[in-house]
C-alpha cells in the first residue's frame, strides 16, 4: 500500500471523519463504520483533503483533464481544495464546477451551476466523498453530460466501501463503469482500512479489534463484493 494510502486513512481517523459503530445509511443499510467528509472543518485538514485528492488522481488520471466536478453539496468544498491542491502540487490550473440544488434565476452567474461553466471539449474528473450504491450518480451524471460536450475522464471517492450497489452483485464503482462508460476509483478502500488498523494500535488505540473486524465480516456478507 502506497504510503500516502496509510497516511490517509490515519488522517480520516485523527479529523473523526472515519468512524466506528453503529449506522443507518443512506442507502437504509446499516453499517458498522462511517465516512463523513462534513467533519472535515477547519483549514488544515481541508487543505490535507484537497492533497490527497490531488494525489490519487494524479496517480489514477494523470493530468490530462480541464474540470474537478464536485456535486453538491459535500463535493462543492471538495472540489475546491483539490483544485488549489493540484495547482501547488503539480502546477496545473483546474477549474472547478459544481451543481446547485436549486437554479439561480438572478445576476451574472444565475443557472444551475457554480464555479466554471462546462464547454464543449472539456474533460471532467468527477469527484465525490463517498459512494456507497451509486445512488447520487443518477443525478449528477445526466446534468453533467447535458451541460456541455464534455468527456468524464472518471469518479474519485475516498472511500470504496466495497459492497455492492443497486443491483445486487457488482460493486457501485464497478456498476459506475459498466453503466456511465468511465472509470471509478477511491483514494483507499475499506480492504486497506482494516489492512492498515485491524488489531494495530494507532496513537494508543485499537480502533479495529476482533469484535468489530466481525461486525464488518458480517455486514460484508450481506452487502460485500469480495471477503476482507
Amino acid at each position: 500500500m502506497e504510503s500516502y494510502k496509510q497516511e490517509f486513512i490515519e488522517f480520516m481517523v485523527d479529523c473523526q471523519v472515519l468512524k466506528f459503530g453503529d449506522f443507518t445509511l443512506k442507502s437504509g443499510r446499516k453499517s458498522p463504520f462511517f465516512m463523513n467528509a462534513g467533519a472535515y472543518v477547519t483549514g488544515s485538514q481541508l487543505m490535507g483533503l484537497g492533497e490527497y485528492y490531488a494525489k490519487a488522481i494524479h496517480n489514477t488520471y494523470g493530468d490530462d483533464f480541464d474540470v474537478l466536478f464536485g456535486p453538491a453539496y459535500k463535493g462543492i468544498p471538495i472540489s475546491v481544495v483539490t483544485a488549489i491542491a493540484y495547482s501547488k502540487l503539480y502546477g496545473k490550473e483546474i477549474r472547478y464546477c459544481s451543481d446547485r440544488k436549486e437554479e439561480k434565476d438572478h445576476g451574472a452567474d444565475k443557472g444551475g451551476f457554480l464555479g466554471s461553466k462546462l464547454k464543449d471539449g472539456d474533460r471532467v474528473v468527477m469527484i465525490e466523498d463517498v459512494t456507497t450504491s451509486g445512488k447520487s450518480m443518477e443525478e449528477t451524471v445526466p446534468k453533467v453530460r447535458g451541460a456541455a460536450n464534455v468527456e468524464i475522464v472518471g469518479l474519485m471517492v475516498s472511500l470504496n466501501r466495497m459492497e455492492v450497489g443497486q443491483g445486487g452483485e457488482k460493486s457501485a464503482l464497478d456498476e459506475i463503469k459498466e453503466r456511465y462508460g468511465f472509470e471509478a476509483n477511491a483514494i483507499v478502500t475499506m480492504g486497506d482500512v482494516i489492512e492498515h488498523l485491524y488489531n494495530k494500535p494507532y496513537k494508543g488505540q485499537v480502533y479495529i479489534d476482533d469484535a468489530l473486524k466481525a461486525s464488518i465480516d458480517k455486514y460484508y456478507e450481506t452487502y460485500g463484493v469480495k471477503s476482507v
